[in-house]
Protein backbone atom coordinates (compact mmCIF):
# COMPACT_ATOMS: atom_id res chain seq x y z
CA UNK A 1 0.00 0.00 0.00
CA UNK A 2 1.45 3.72 -1.05
CA UNK A 3 1.97 6.20 1.41
CA UNK A 4 -0.82 8.34 -0.07
CA UNK A 5 -3.51 5.56 -0.19
CA UNK A 6 -2.28 4.82 2.90
CA UNK A 7 -2.65 8.45 4.11
CA UNK A 8 -5.93 8.47 2.46
CA UNK A 9 -7.25 5.49 4.53
CA UNK A 10 -5.72 6.99 7.73
CA UNK A 11 -8.08 10.22 7.38
CA UNK A 12 -11.34 8.06 6.23
CA UNK A 13 -10.44 5.93 9.38
CA UNK A 14 -10.53 8.71 11.72
CA UNK A 15 -13.64 10.45 10.83
CA UNK A 16 -15.88 6.97 10.72
CA UNK A 17 -14.21 5.64 14.01
CA UNK A 18 -15.32 9.04 15.73
CA UNK A 19 -18.55 9.05 14.38
CA UNK A 20 -19.22 5.30 15.08
CA UNK A 21 -18.09 6.15 18.57
CA UNK A 22 -20.58 8.79 19.11
CA UNK A 23 -23.38 6.60 17.64
CA UNK A 24 -22.78 3.40 19.24
CA UNK A 25 -21.97 5.41 22.39
CA UNK A 26 -25.85 3.76 24.28
CA UNK A 27 -24.66 0.71 22.86
CA UNK A 28 -21.09 0.60 24.17
CA UNK A 29 -22.30 1.81 27.59
CA UNK A 30 -24.84 -0.71 27.97
CA UNK A 31 -22.02 -4.10 27.02
CA UNK A 32 -19.84 -2.42 29.65
CA UNK A 33 -22.77 -2.16 32.22
CA UNK A 34 -23.59 -5.84 31.45
CA UNK A 35 -20.15 -7.45 31.50
CA UNK A 36 -19.52 -5.23 35.07
CA UNK A 37 -22.48 -6.69 36.39
CA UNK A 38 -22.50 -10.20 35.36
CA UNK A 39 -18.69 -11.00 35.94
CA UNK A 40 -17.20 -7.70 37.40
CA UNK A 41 -14.42 -5.79 36.73
CA UNK A 42 -11.91 -4.69 34.57
CA UNK A 43 -14.23 -4.27 32.20
CA UNK A 44 -12.30 -4.31 28.70
CA UNK A 45 -9.28 -7.00 27.85
CA UNK A 46 -6.36 -5.54 26.63
CA UNK A 47 -3.00 -7.52 24.81
CA UNK A 48 -0.23 -6.38 23.28
CA UNK A 49 -0.20 -7.42 19.62
CA UNK A 50 1.62 -6.29 16.44
CA UNK A 51 0.78 -3.48 14.41
CA UNK A 52 1.92 -1.49 11.21
CA UNK A 53 5.26 -1.64 10.11
CA UNK A 54 5.79 -4.30 13.25
CA UNK A 55 4.91 -1.37 15.75
CA UNK A 56 3.35 -3.06 19.11
CA UNK A 57 0.55 -1.36 20.69
CA UNK A 58 -2.17 -2.18 23.04
CA UNK A 59 -5.87 -3.67 21.34
CA UNK A 60 -8.67 -3.32 23.87
CA UNK A 61 -11.72 -5.49 23.70
CA UNK A 62 -15.01 -5.98 26.18
CA UNK A 63 -13.84 -8.91 28.65
CA UNK A 64 -15.35 -12.25 27.12
CA UNK A 65 -13.86 -14.28 29.71
CA UNK A 66 -13.35 -15.05 33.63
CA UNK A 67 -11.22 -12.33 35.14
CA UNK A 68 -8.57 -15.17 36.09
CA UNK A 69 -8.60 -16.66 32.66
CA UNK A 70 -5.54 -15.21 30.72
CA UNK A 71 -3.12 -16.42 34.01
CA UNK A 72 -4.58 -19.65 34.19
CA UNK A 73 -4.83 -20.28 30.36
CA UNK A 74 -1.39 -18.51 29.03
CA UNK A 75 -0.34 -20.55 25.64
CA UNK A 76 -3.80 -22.11 25.19
CA UNK A 77 -6.82 -21.29 22.23
CA UNK A 78 -9.35 -20.14 24.02
CA UNK A 79 -12.77 -21.56 22.09
CA UNK A 80 -16.24 -20.41 22.65
CA UNK A 81 -16.93 -23.45 24.33
CA UNK A 82 -14.15 -23.03 27.06
CA UNK A 83 -15.95 -22.95 30.51
CA UNK A 84 -13.70 -19.94 30.81
CA UNK A 85 -15.74 -18.01 28.26
CA UNK A 86 -18.80 -16.16 30.37
CA UNK A 87 -22.23 -16.89 29.24
CA UNK A 88 -21.95 -12.87 27.87
CA UNK A 89 -18.82 -13.33 26.37
CA UNK A 90 -20.39 -16.19 24.17
CA UNK A 91 -22.26 -14.02 22.99
CA UNK A 92 -20.77 -10.85 22.50
CA UNK A 93 -18.18 -13.05 20.78
CA UNK A 94 -20.72 -14.63 18.12
CA UNK A 95 -22.11 -11.48 17.52
CA UNK A 96 -18.81 -10.20 17.38
CA UNK A 97 -19.80 -6.83 19.55
CA UNK A 98 -16.68 -7.45 21.62
CA UNK A 99 -14.78 -5.89 19.34
CA UNK A 100 -16.54 -2.69 19.40
CA UNK A 101 -14.08 -0.76 21.79
CA UNK A 102 -11.20 -1.50 18.78
CA UNK A 103 -13.00 1.79 17.46
CA UNK A 104 -10.95 3.42 20.33
CA UNK A 105 -7.66 1.81 18.68
CA UNK A 106 -8.77 3.04 15.78
CA UNK A 107 -8.66 6.46 16.59
CA UNK A 108 -5.61 6.55 18.30
CA UNK A 109 -4.28 5.35 15.32
CA UNK A 110 -3.38 1.99 15.70
CA UNK A 111 -5.51 0.22 13.91
CA UNK A 112 -7.75 0.60 10.07
CA UNK A 113 -11.48 0.00 10.30
CA UNK A 114 -10.49 -2.52 7.47
CA UNK A 115 -7.34 -4.78 7.43
CA UNK A 116 -5.60 -7.68 8.41
CA UNK A 117 -6.62 -9.02 11.86
CA UNK A 118 -3.43 -8.54 14.90
CA UNK A 119 -1.72 -10.80 16.08
CA UNK A 120 0.38 -11.96 18.67
CA UNK A 121 4.42 -10.85 19.02
CA UNK A 122 5.00 -14.44 19.29
CA UNK A 123 2.98 -15.14 16.18
CA UNK A 124 4.48 -12.63 14.03
CA UNK A 125 8.20 -13.89 15.07
CA UNK A 126 7.91 -16.79 13.05
CA UNK A 127 6.16 -14.85 9.93
CA UNK A 128 8.25 -15.78 6.78
CA UNK A 129 8.95 -13.05 4.20
CA UNK A 130 5.97 -13.63 2.81
CA UNK A 131 3.57 -13.53 5.91
CA UNK A 132 5.19 -10.63 7.25
CA UNK A 133 4.04 -8.48 4.36
CA UNK A 134 0.56 -8.55 6.37
CA UNK A 135 2.40 -5.59 8.56
CA UNK A 136 2.43 -3.04 5.75
CA UNK A 137 -1.10 -1.80 6.40
CA UNK A 138 -2.96 -0.93 9.69
CA UNK A 139 -4.71 -3.92 10.98
CA UNK A 140 -8.28 -3.72 10.98
CA UNK A 141 -11.44 -4.67 12.63
CA UNK A 142 -12.57 -6.82 10.14
CA UNK A 143 -11.19 -7.49 6.84
CA UNK A 144 -10.96 -9.41 3.38
CA UNK A 145 -10.16 -12.56 5.35
CA UNK A 146 -12.87 -12.27 8.00
CA UNK A 147 -15.72 -11.47 5.16
CA UNK A 148 -14.44 -14.62 3.19
CA UNK A 149 -14.54 -17.61 5.67
CA UNK A 150 -13.14 -15.86 8.94
CA UNK A 151 -12.31 -18.99 11.44
CA UNK A 152 -13.78 -21.68 8.96
CA UNK A 153 -10.71 -21.33 6.60
CA UNK A 154 -7.37 -21.99 7.37
CA UNK A 155 -4.68 -19.77 8.36
CA UNK A 156 -2.70 -20.14 5.26
CA UNK A 157 -5.09 -18.81 3.04
CA UNK A 158 -5.79 -15.93 5.43
CA UNK A 159 -2.71 -14.83 5.01
CA UNK A 160 -2.81 -15.23 1.13
CA UNK A 161 -6.33 -13.12 1.15
CA UNK A 162 -4.59 -10.25 3.76
CA UNK A 163 -1.98 -9.93 1.27
CA UNK A 164 -4.16 -9.93 -1.72
CA UNK A 165 -6.17 -6.96 -0.05
CA UNK A 166 -3.02 -4.56 0.66
CA UNK A 167 -2.17 -5.16 -2.77
CA UNK A 168 -5.34 -4.39 -3.90
CA UNK A 169 -6.52 -1.76 -1.93
CA UNK A 170 -9.54 0.19 -2.47
CA UNK A 171 -11.79 2.96 -0.55
CA UNK A 172 -15.18 0.70 -2.58
CA UNK A 173 -13.20 -2.43 -1.53
CA UNK A 174 -12.98 -0.99 1.98
CA UNK A 175 -16.56 -0.20 2.19
CA UNK A 176 -17.24 -3.40 0.49
CA UNK A 177 -15.74 -5.26 3.06
CA UNK A 178 -17.86 -3.30 5.84
CA UNK A 179 -20.98 -4.03 4.09
CA UNK A 180 -20.28 -7.66 4.03
CA UNK A 181 -19.14 -8.10 7.73
CA UNK A 182 -22.47 -6.15 8.57
CA UNK A 183 -24.29 -9.52 7.12
CA UNK A 184 -21.86 -11.87 8.42
CA UNK A 185 -22.67 -10.84 11.81
CA UNK A 186 -25.70 -11.03 11.26
CA UNK A 187 -26.46 -14.82 9.88
CA UNK A 188 -23.40 -15.29 12.53
CA UNK A 189 -21.13 -17.07 9.44
CA UNK A 190 -17.79 -17.89 10.30
CA UNK A 191 -17.43 -17.50 14.08
CA UNK A 192 -16.50 -21.28 14.99
CA UNK A 193 -13.20 -21.08 16.66
CA UNK A 194 -10.31 -22.49 14.84
CA UNK A 195 -6.92 -22.56 16.86
CA UNK A 196 -4.00 -22.30 14.09
CA UNK A 197 -1.57 -25.65 13.52
CA UNK A 198 1.57 -25.43 15.06
CA UNK A 199 3.76 -24.25 12.28
CA UNK A 200 1.17 -21.86 10.69
CA UNK A 201 1.06 -18.22 12.29
CA UNK A 202 -1.15 -15.50 11.20
CA UNK A 203 -3.78 -13.01 12.52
Amino acid sequence: MTRNKSSMKRVFDGAAALTAVVVLSPVLLAIGMLVAFSSGFPIFFVQERVGFLGSPFRIIKFRTMTVDAEQRTRGQWITADSPYVTPLGRFLRRMSLDELPELFNVLRGDMSLVGPRPTLPEQVARYDDFQRRRLEARPGITGWAQVNGRNSISWTERIKLDVWYIDHWSSWLDLRIMLMTIGQALRQQGVDDVPPPDNIVGG
